[in-house]
């Protein structure tokens, strides 16, 4: 019998949006795996110059969007306090709770890219298959995998939905008073016109000095 096999989606989701869940829905098709376990990070290492909002509006709004999906669900195995939440030491949670599962962690071929700046990168591939979503006009320079040679053997790419929505779009339609309807979950919509989030513009940090090298 084979070991399950799981993909591993983590983001901020703030908010989570459909094309998070396309984006999901097609690696599950493509790549024949059994679940998707969403990964909201409490502190993104990547993001020190915004303040993200509360992880517990953001975990409501990731609940109300996967609801309906069987092969959906979350992890809190990236929400440590006072830990900026590395990829590398993600995944280690995981195997310790998945301790059978074949786990393919889900990154853009943008991220890809920059994979060599990552924290621990090496291990990380110790740990997972890189399925990488594909991006058009993204190329990948030949000098990562002279970097890292074992990155090839490593990666999985599969063709995502081409949907242009990010979540820091989205966020700055609300403030601007502008509607999001249809570009996430009419709960989560909903749930964004009752909380009252995002009617304020962003809070950028000046010190982008801070910001982590590498996730």
């Amino acid at each position: 019998m084979s070991n399950p096999r799981h993909g591993i989606f983590g983001g901020t989701f703030d908010p989570i949006h459909i094309g998070h869940l396309a984006v999901a829905e097609r690696a599950c098709d493509e790549l024949g795996l059994e679940s998707i376990i969403f990964v909201p990070a409490l502190t993104p290492p990547h993001k020190p110059y915004r303040r993200v909002s509360p992880i517990a509006e953001r975990v409501h709004m990731l609940e109300l969007a996967i609801a309906n999906n069987e092969r959906f669900s979350w992890s809190d195995a990236d929400m440590r306090p006072g830990e900026p939440s590395y990829t590398v030491s993600l995944l280690g949670r995981l195997h310790a709770t998945h301790p059978d599962a074949e786990l393919h962690f889900i990154i853009g071929e943008d991220s890809l890219r920059d994979f060599g700046t990552w924290h621990r990168p090496r291990e990380i591939l110790q740990l997972t298959q890189l399925a990488v979503a594909g991006r058009p006009g993204v190329t990948i320079d030949e000098r990562l995998y002279a970097q890292l040679p074992e990155l090839r053997e490593r990666v999985i790419r599969f063709d995502a939905p081409l949907l242009e929505v990010s979540s820091t779009a989205l966020r700055r339609r609300v403030s601007e008073g502008k509607s999001i309807r249809y570009l996430v979950p009419d709960t989560v919509n909903q749930y964004v016109l009752e909380s009252g989030l995002y009617r304020e513009p962003d809070v950028i940090y000046d010190d982008t000095e801070a910001i982590a090298p590498g996730v």
